[in-house]
């Protein structure tokens, strides 16, 4: 059983494909480095997503996140990168990555990507928002 950071995200076979449901996962101790100084980066990543025929392996999904701890990215860059790779291994009806980064030099920063699957439509705002 590997404990080594990886890129390689697995997938299963989704249980139930033919309803529509939102899975949910929060990283809350998501680290990569600032390519600017080579300090640490550090986030609470959230994921959100609609399965379509597979989920994400929970697993191959830390270690995946691991594999960041020593990567210089800028964090708009890291969270459409997560974004990518994830939709890439799993093809979800839709799929939101949310990283928001711990204060650094008085500033706190959220970045927030989203994928729309073939023939998905945006949400609606309520009725009198």
């Amino acid at each position: 059983m590997s404990t080594t950071p990886s890129r390689e995200l697995e997938n299963f076979p989704n249980p139930h494909p033919q309803r529509d449901y939102e899975v949910r996962f929060e990283i809350p101790e998501f680290t990569c480095l600032c390519p600017r100084t080579g300090q640490p980066d550090f986030a609470i990543v959230r994921i959100r997503y609609t399965p379509d025929a597979h989920c994400v392996e929970l697993k191959s999904l830390k270690l995946y996140m691991w594999s960041y701890r020593d990567m210089g990215a800028f964090h708009e860059d890291v969270t459409n990168r997560i974004l990518e790779d994830l939709v890439a291994a799993v093809q979800p009806r839709r799929m939101t990555v949310e990283a928001d980064f711990f204060v650094r030099g008085g500033i706190r920063t959220v970045v927030e990507a989203s994928y729309l699957g073939p023939g998905q439509v945006p949400d609606q705002p309520a009725p009198g928002s």
